[in-house]
């Protein structure tokens, strides 16, 4: 199976006065089904974006009931939020539910950076690793966090987001943007550190297939193994750089890798991290 490690989902109806994506008007579950049925994808982690609803899951939620073969779930965390606590304890026994997302709003200008010492951050990170969800980790710029966290919580599953390389949210890629590789791989010696290969076309400086990103991308891939990696489009963030269609078949079709480990890559291993056969609907 092709399972993409992340997406995003939301309608122009849901939005009751919140503000719109900036990527794109709108992508449902059932546009998102048409999109990977197009494509061959067979079902995806559907991120609910926090920008949009916040921690509110309803409508990911009312996806996954539409689509339940096709959809896993993850859920935004705000670990100062003060109902976090009973947010995750209901979390635990939504249908579909597979993983949260810790985020960092400090990388959105918002508030001082979360601390692995922090009482919020270790409550989120008990709390969901008690209930068997992988805790994944939107901090590029910050790896310190997932370093302490991993060190802390050698138990619990963690995963980075996008490479843990700061991606950019418009074309070009910066010169620059691979600076931050070595520590990244430094990041491979702990086990429990699995990493999403998402978003990397967004990296880019060549068109479609992106063979500049096989030697960077790869150095990444080569680090954690490929039973700790896990391609993803994170559509709709990327479409000004790129159709879904590309974002699938740069790997599916192009990437320099084995049969064997382009199947783990691109949907074994998230379904073993993300306990798809356990958290829904075949």
């Amino acid at each position: 199976m092709i399972i993409d490690s992340q997406v995003h989902v939301y309608s122009v109806e849901s939005l009751n006065g919140r503000p719109p994506s900036q990527f794109i008007a709108e992508v449902t579950g059932d546009q998102m089904v048409a999109a990977m049925d197009e494509v061959g994808v067979d079902g995806a982690i559907c991120v609910s974006p926090w920008s949009i609803y916040h921690d509110d899951t309803s409508f990911v939620e009312q996806v996954y009931r539409d689509h339940p073969s096709r959809f896993r779930l993850m859920a935004p965390i705000d670990v100062h939020a003060e109902s976090v606590s009973a947010k995750l304890d209901a979390w635990v026994s939504t249908p579909g539910a597979a993983g949260v997302r810790v985020l960092d709003r400090s990388l959105e200008g918002i508030g001082a950076p979360i601390e692995a010492d922090d009482p919020n951050v270790i409550n989120v990170v008990e709390r969901a690793s008690a209930a068997g969800f992988p805790i994944n980790l939107m901090c590029s710029g910050r790896l310190s966090l997932i370093t302490k966290l991993a060190a802390a919580f050698p138990d619990a599953q963690f995963v980075l987001d996008h490479l843990g390389i700061v991606q950019p949210h418009h074309p070009p890629a910066p010169a620059d943007v691979f600076d931050d590789i070595p520590a990244v791989v430094a990041l491979a010696r702990y086990p429990n550190i699995a990493v999403k290969v998402s978003g990397t076309g967004t990296y880019s400086s060549q068109p479609f297939p992106y063979k500049d990103l096989w030697d960077p991308v790869g150095r990444i891939i080569d680090a954690f193994g490929i039973d700790r990696c896990m391609w993803g489009t994170d559509w709709t963030r990327t479409l000004k750089f790129l159709t879904y269609e590309q974002g699938v078949e740069s790997f599916s079709q192009h990437w320099p890798m084995s049969d064997t480990d382009r199947e783990s890559l691109m949907g074994a291993t998230t379904m073993r991290i993300y306990r798809w056969l356990e958290r829904g609907e075949p």
